[in-house]
C-alpha cells in the first residue's frame, strides 16, 4: 500500500517516520555536550575540536540535497533506512573516537549524511503520513518538528550525563543511540511508504526554489531555526563557563535539554497562533528569537548560568515556532513532487544557522559579547519586518 487511509493515519502510523527522525536527530547531538572532554581526553586543541563539530556540516548539505530529491524520486522509505543506516555507522565510528581524533572526524561526517538525508525525506514523509488529519495542515509540521526535537534534546542529554558520571566516558554515550536506530528499524519497515517509485521521472530533480514567497519569506527565516539552537547550546555557555566550576559539562547538557524541551513545549502555542492565520506564526517566531536575543546578552553582560539557561529556553521556543512555520511554509508551496526536495533546501539554508557561534567566538575578544548579541537581535528583527512585508505581498 502505497498512501495509508485516512483512518489509518489518525492510529499513529506515522510513529516509524518519527521514530527514524527522532534517531536520526539523536545521533547528530549527542556529540554536542561532550566536545570539552575529548578535547581533555585527547589533548587536542580547541581549534580541531571545532573542525570536528563542523565536520558534521560538511556531510549534512550533500545529504539534505541529495536526500529530498532521491526520496522523490525513489520512495521515503529507501533512504529513511539509508539514513538509519548510515546513522547507526556513524555512532560506531565515534565509538572508536577515545583512541585518535581521526575516528571523530569519520564519525561527524557521516552523522552529518545521516542526519541530512534522514531529516529531509523522514520530515516529508511523517507530513504525508499525517495528511489526513482535518487540521490545515499543521499536523504533519508539528509531528516533524517534535520528532526531530526530541531527538535533538534527548541525545545530549543521555550522553552527557553518561560522559559525566558513568565510566568508559567515551564508549558508553553512544551505546542508548545505537539500540535506539537498530529499535526503528523494523517500525520503519512497517511503515506505509507514500512516495511510490517514479518509474518515469528520469533523473532526481533539482528542487524548484523559484517561489517568491520561499525566496522572500521561507529563506530568510530559515537560517534562525539553526542559528538561535548554536547560540544558545555553543555560543552562551562559553560566556558563563568560568563560573560554573567542575559542571561544564553537565550545564551544556541541561541547556541543550531546556532548548529542546522548550522547542516542544511551545508547539501547543504555535499550532493555535498559525490558526489565526494572516502570517502570526511567522511573526510570533521572530518575535520570540529577538527576545531571547535580549535575554542573551543580558546574560552575557552579568555572566550569569541562570540567566543562560532562562536564555536558552526562550531560543528553544523561537526554534520550535521558526521550524514549524518554515515546515508549514513548504508544505504550502510545493507540489507534491517535490516535498522533500523544497524541504531539504529549507533545511539546507536553516542549518546555515549552525555556523552562527564561529563568528560571535572568532571576535568577542575585540567587540563584547553584549554587543554582539544585541546586533544579532536587531538583525533579527529586521529580518521580522522584511519576511512580514512579502508574507503580506506573497498571499
Amino acid at each position: 500500500m502505497l498512501r495509508p487511509q485516512r483512518g489509518r493515519q489518525r492510529n499513529g502510523v506515522w510513529w516509524g517516520a518519527g521514530l527514524a527522525v527522532a534517531a536520526v536527530g539523536w545521533g547528530a547531538q549527542q556529540f554536542a555536550p561532550l566536545l570539552l572532554m575529548y578535547r581533555a581526553e585527547l589533548g587536542v586543541d580547541a581549534a580541531t575540536v571545532q573542525a570536528v563539530f563542523a565536520m558534521y556540516v560538511v556531510g549534512l548539505v550533500p545529504g539534505l540535497m541529495l536526500g529530498g530529491p532521491v526520496s522523490d524520486r525513489y520512495g521515503r522509505r529507501p533512504v529513511v533506512l539509508t539514513a538509519l543506516a548510515a546513522s547507526v555507522a556513524a555512532s560506531a565510528l565515534l565509538l572508536a573516537g577515545g583512541s585518535g581524533v581521526a575516528w571523530l572526524f569519520a564519525g561527524r561526517l557521516v552523522a552529518g549524511f545521516a542526519s541530512g538525508a534522514g531529516f529531509s525525506a523522514g520530515a516529508a514523509w511523517v507530513r504525508e503520513l499525517s495528511a489526513g488529519a482535518v487540521d490545515g495542515g499543521e499536523r504533519g509540521p508539528r509531528r516533524a518538528t517534535v520528532a526531530m526535537t526530541a531527538g535533538f534534546g534527548l541525545g545530549p542529554l543521555v550522553a552527557g550525563v553518561l560522559a559525566q558520571w558513568a565510566p568508559s566516558r567515551t564508549v558508553l554515550p553512544y551505546l542508548p543511540h545505537l539500540l535506539l536506530a537498530v529499535a526503528a528499524l523494523p517500525l520503519v519497515l512497517r511503515t506505509p511508504e507514500t512516495r511510490p517509485p517514479d518509474a518515469g521521472g528520469g533523473l532526481v530533480r533539482i528542487p524548484d526554489m523559484s517561489s517568491r514567497r520561499f525566496r522572500t519569506v521561507v529563506a530568510p527565516l530559515a537560517p534562525w531555526v539553526f542559528g538561535v539552537v548554536a547560540v544558545g547550546i555553543a555560543y552562551l555557555p562559553g560566556l558563563v563557563e568560568r563560573r560554573l566550576g567542575g559542571y561544564v559539562l553537565l550545564f551544556c547538557t541541561l541547556v541543550t535539554l531546556l532548548g529542546a524541551a522548550a522547542g516542544i513545549a511551545v508547539l501547543p502555542v504555535a499550532r493555535r497562533v498559525a490558526r489565526g492565520g494572516g502570517g502570526r506564526l511567522l511573526t510570533t517566531a521572530l518575535a520570540i528569537v529577538i527576545g531571547g536575543l535580549l535575554v542573551a546578552a543580558l546574560a552575557a553582560a552579568t555572566t550569569d548560568p541562570l540567566l543562560a539557561l532562562a536564555a536558552s529556553a526562550v531560543l528553544g521556543a523561537g526554534y520550535g515556532c521558526c521550524q514549524v512555520c518554515g515546515l508549514t511554509e513548504v508544505q504550502r508551496i510545493a507540489d507534491p513532487g517535490n516535498l522533500a526536495g523544497l524541504t531539504a533546501a529549507y533545511q539546507a539554508i536553516s542549518y546555515l544557522g549552525l555556523a552562527a557561534a564561529v563568528p560571535l567566538a572568532a571576535v568577542d575578544r575585540v567587540v563584547p559579547p553584549t554587543v554582539l548579541l544585541l546586533g544579532l537581535a536587531a538583525l533579527a528583527a529586521l529580518t521580522l519586518v522584511l519576511t512580514s512585508r512579502s508574507e503580506r505581498n506573497t498571499r
